[in-house]
């Protein structure tokens, strides 16, 4: 099978941020952005130089459900707003194969969305093909999420991302959805994609790396990857995101700017941005408390935060003892409907004991 020819995005700058704090930031917010809030959010990232900006439900478009959790204005909605507010940047959307289906993505596209990121489990980049075809039939910008990276092999995972370029990925992504992933693990992932797909003016795809805060390294592991040839990274205002949230991306801007590596924004105008405009309607400020700390270290999918925290109270179980159970079990994003079924086993088990 002969690959696409595809154009990949020009970088104007060393590293280019991508924003998620209306995407990721959802899963905090448990999904209920207001219009209002995304278009002040939008507003100032773009006036800050923020190229893309990711708007979605966590879960990607499609998610709003029972089993991920309803959103409080339909995203299609906060789509529409945030292309009507970005005067310069690029608003993306993410996709999740399962959850989102093309029909979703076309009315994403008509809504004002240029660009998709289409994440699957790190091992199965399979599922993503018919997705980047809908996405190169819309004139969309790509990118492909391998989420729990940390769970397979730097080898695997660039095999994974092969399989995404060749079907129209224009940016393979190495993504710590448990923020799991020490600074050589990050390392060697990064320069196993790179060394896949290239980092210089003729490579076929840009490289890029999501990171959370979980064990405190997703600002540690952006700039490891700047240094391995990754040129496109994410990150949320205030850190909002699942988890113990996302690599801030007033702190992307800011330590870059001090390492003299371009990254079109404006620090002050982030700061700004995460100070006057998103800690306003915080309604929790992600941190790296015991839950969150777990899910780091035993490998767990960042979302499942929340649900496991309001199984902990249903229950009556501790919410970091669910979540350690399901790294055992090595549940996966898509398995949320699983946390009931641990948060009800460790009930038995006191009930027995």
């Amino acid at each position: 099978m002969s690959r696409p020819q595809l154009t990949r995005p020009g970088l104007n700058w060393d590293v280019r941020i991508t924003d998620t704090t209306l995407r990721d930031g959802s899963h905090a917010m448990a999904h209920r952005f207001t219009e209002d809030q995304v278009r002040d959010t939008v507003r100032a990232l773009d006036a800050a130089g923020v190229e893309v900006i990711e708007v979605a439900h966590g879960d990607g478009i499609g998610g709003s459900s029972f089993t991920y959790g309803f959103s409080r204005t339909d995203e299609m909605t906060l789509i529409a707003a945030a292309a009507e507010e970005a005067k310069r940047a690029k608003i993306a959307v993410l996709l999740v194969p399962g959850i989102g289906t093309a029909d979703d993505l076309r009315r994403a596209h008509d809504a004002g969305a240029t660009m998709v990121r289409v994440a699957t489990h790190c091992t199965e980049a399979d599922v993503s093909p018919q997705h980047f075809a809908v996405a190169r039939e819309l004139g969309m910008e790509t990118a492909g999420f391998l989420m729990m990276s940390h769970r397979t092999t730097p080898e695997e995972l660039a095999r994974q991302a092969r399989i995404m370029v060749d079907a129209g990925c224009q940016c393979p992504y190495v993504t710590d959805s448990a923020g799991a992933l020490l600074m050589h693990e990050a390392r060697a992932r990064f320069e196993a994609l790179v060394a896949e797909v290239g980092s210089d003016d003729t490579a076929e795809a840009w490289v890029g790396y999501h990171g959370h805060q979980n064990m405190s390294l997703g600002i540690a592991n952006s700039v490891i990857a700047y240094e391995s040839g990754v040129r496109c990274i994410d990150g949320s205002l205030c850190a909002l995101g699942a988890g113990s949230g996302n690599s801030p991306t007033e702190v992307l801007g800011a330590v870059f700017d001090r390492m003299g590596i371009s990254t079109g924004v404006d620090v002050l105008g982030l700061l700004t941005a995460a100070e006057e405009v998103v800690r306003p309607y915080l309604q929790r400020w992600p941190k790296m408390d015991r839950n969150a700390i777990v899910q780091g270290w035993a490998g767990v999918y960042s979302s499942f935060l929340l649900h496991a925290e309001r199984a902990a109270d249903r229950y009556k179980v501790p919410a970091h003892e669910i979540l350690a159970r399901c790294g055992e079990r090595g549940l996966v994003g898509g398995q949320e409907d699983m946390i009931i079924d641990v948060a009800l086993e460790l009930a038995a088990e006191r009930t027995a004991s």
